[in-house]
């Protein structure tokens, strides 16, 4: 009989997002892991976040801004774009299936 606290119970299992598809493209290809800087610009009463990402000396930015409450996923599409940009198309990097994607993305904030 499985116990109650095992070692799957009340958890959800996380999803692999392009953060760890990255750290994992870096780790098998022994460059050092991606450092994130996290940026903001003040736009009006609102401040827009987005994020870059520094792996293998090249520092790649998010496509997009975000509201504060997705500082994480302009994490993702930071990491996604570096992913992208690693592997050439894009067409081996397949997405998480997590629905970070562009949620919180504010619409006219691209870069």
């Amino acid at each position: 009989m499985a116990s109650p606290g095992g070692a799957n119970s009340g958890v959800a299992q996380r999803s692999s997002t392009w953060q760890d598809k990255l750290e994992e493209h870096c780790q098998n290809r022994r460059i050092p892991l991606p450092s994130y800087n996290v940026l903001s610009d003040r736009r009006g009463k609102r401040t827009a976040w987005s994020c870059t990402v520094n792996v293998g000396g090249q520092n790649i930015p998010a496509r997009y801004w975000y509201d504060g409450q997705y500082v994480n996923t302009a994490k993702e599409d930071a990491a996604e774009a570096a992913l992208k940009k690693l592997v050439g198309n894009g067409s081996t990097a397949q997405g998480p299936s997590n629905g970070l994607s562009q949620q919180g993305r504010v619409l006219g904030w691209g870069r």
